[in-house]
């Protein structure tokens, strides 16, 4: 799959396709439809299948001290959609210039401009264009005038409710990491590079591997039986603390995941850690042997968590 941006020009076999747009963050139940229909569409028709994203979210752009509240990064996404079959990922760099555009002028300068859409497939509350201007029946209208077809997507439910990111970000801050994995059909990921830190934990006998929080959404605080995906491809189940660390100073957020039965060195490589299941709140203890013990009985959580 290529990954492209709108300022560069489009290659050329990639015109003339039919684009999922959408933010697509989460790349849940609903955005996996809106592409899913997209790429059917797009291998019915014999062209190519493009979806295209913004980066930053346009709520970043528009509201810059939002706290962090992003459930992907665009690696992640672009392997999410490389995975279901797209055959190019397009960023729209959203700055003042596409903030400011009309939505005819978003139709005519991106859609037609530089994608050369033949198709758009979106979800139903679709907006785009200065002030969110334009909304589907909009986008109908304009591809009726320029050249390209549009198509909306119905929204999915799932135990009677929209499938949303806000659903999704809901359940990651009430520590029910199984009920988000349900409505994104995966685990929520944390990606990062591994870095040095004050090596406590080694200390403790669980050698963790830390990694900031960086953009994504803050899940609930606390203990988690997690997998972690290593840069080669393998896999590891483990047990991680999220949050700030209250038995230690100064407070420092982290993600801090203890892999079991490995002994290797992962500083400064890229891993992905994925939130399995919420064991307990974080907690502060008086001494480093009563943390050991609850770290102890963690892990034994943790392992048996995995098996479910």
């Amino acid at each position: 799959m290529e990954r492209l941006d709108n300022g560069s020009p489009l290659p050329a076999q990639l015109r003339g396709g039919i684009v999922a747009l959408g933010n697509f963050d989460g790349f849940h139940l609903g955005h996996q439809a809106v592409v899913g229909r997209a790429i059917a569409r797009a291998r019915a028709e014999g062209r190519p299948a493009i979806v295209a994203t913004f980066d930053p979210h346009p709520k970043r752009y528009f509201q810059p001290g939002a706290g962090p509240f992003r459930l992907t990064t665009m690696d992640q996404r672009a392997r999410l959609f490389a995975d279901a079959g797209a055959d190019a990922m397009l960023v729209f760099r959203f700055d003042a210039g596409l903030a400011g555009l009309s939505a005819r002028g978003f139709a005519e300068d991106q859609l037609i401009g530089v994608l050369g859409a033949g198709g758009v497939v979106t979800g139903g509350d679709f907006t785009f264009g200065k002030g969110r201007e334009g909304d589907v029946a909009t986008l109908a209208a304009l591809g009726e005038e320029l050249g390209y077809s549009a198509e909306v997507v119905d929204a999915v439910t799932l135990d009677g409710e929209t499938v949303s990111s806000s659903r999704i970000r809901a359940c990651l801050r009430a520590g029910d990491p199984r009920g988000a994995a349900r409505l994104l059909t995966r685990p929520f990921a944390i990606e990062g590079m591994v870095q040095h830190g004050a090596k406590l934990g080694r200390q403790l006998g669980y050698p963790t591997a830390n990694m900031e929080l960086a953009n994504y959404l803050r899940p609930a605080y606390g203990i988690y039986a997690v997998r972690g995906r290593l840069g080669d491809g393998r896999v590891l189940d483990g047990v991680a603390n999220l949050g700030i660390r209250p038995s230690f100073d100064p407070p420092e957020e982290l993600l801090e995941s203890y892999f079991f039965d490995f002994d290797g060195d992962l500083y400064d490589q890229v891993i992905e850690v994925s939130l399995i299941d919420y064991l307990r709140p974080e907690a502060k203890f008086d001494s480093l042997e009563a943390l050991k013990v609850q770290m102890d009985a963690d892990a034994a959580a943790a392992r048996a968590a995995l098996k479910l």
